[in-house]
């Protein structure tokens, strides 16, 4: 059976590894556990062993994993490409979404949060590597973007979030991520109090904290293989 207790201790520990390398404090960086495609029992067993932050790329899968688990100490990120179709459901459901990249969505999501939940968090995805077949805003239209983001009742502004591309190799992944962390300082200066940077995953996430990733997204090195 797979270990998901010493997958866990050994993805915090390079966290904090890596953390020590950059000169960080290993509590700047978040780990965000991806259960998409894995069973409530997986998620249930990390949650006992001390993580909280779980994403999902597919809403209805995640809102009957919610219902099976009934736990509200689950934070739950919704990290997938969002569909207008899903906004009611994802902004009814998550205190998360880190994949809005266009004005639609951010005024769907805005309206349709109800009151008697807390602002909904949303990190903008960027499409750093420019690939057609990927979602997420260019990085000459992200300022606009941010600035609706912000000016949105129910909604709170967090931060940035960004895949590189899968063909990269090393040094142009780190490349990505030092633009990446550019573009979030940028708006951090430009009076955005932003405070997330969701970047990294499982055999990038090093290079991702070295770049000044605040949070890193994990699954493969948690879950194991997904399970369809």
């Amino acid at each position: 059976m797979n270990d998901l207790n010493a997958n866990l201790e050994n993805v915090n520990a390079r966290i904090r590894c890596a953390c020590e390398k950059a000169g960080r404090d290993a509590r700047t960086v978040r780990l965000l556990a991806v259960s998409k495609l894995h069973p409530a029992d997986s998620i249930r067993r990390l949650r006992s062993a001390g993580q909280v932050a779980f994403g999902e790329n597919y809403a209805q899968e995640a809102v009957r994993k919610q219902a099976e688990l009934g736990d509200p100490g689950i934070e739950w990120h919704f990290i997938g490409p969002l569909q207008s179709n899903k906004t009611g459901l994802v902004s009814r459901h998550f205190q998360w979404v880190q994949s809005v990249d266009r004005e639609a969505l951010l005024h769907r999501l805005s309206s349709q949060r109800p009151d008697g939940l807390p602002d909904l968090n949303v990190c903008l995805q960027v499409n750093i590597d420019r690939e057609e077949q990927k979602s997420g805003v260019l990085p000459e239209d992200l300022l606009p973007l941010a600035r609706l983001a912000s000016s949105l009742g129910r909604l709170r502004l967090r931060g940035l979030m960004a895949i590189p591309s899968a063909e990269s190799n090393d040094s142009e992944t780190a490349g990505s991520f030092r633009v990446m962390h550019q573009l979030f300082c940028h708006l951090r200066d430009e009076g955005f109090p932003i405070d997330t940077l969701s970047m990294g995953m499982s055999s990038s996430l090093e290079q991702a904290i070295l770049a000044g990733s605040t949070m890193v997204r994990v699954g493969t090195d948690l879950f194991g293989p997904r399970i369809r």
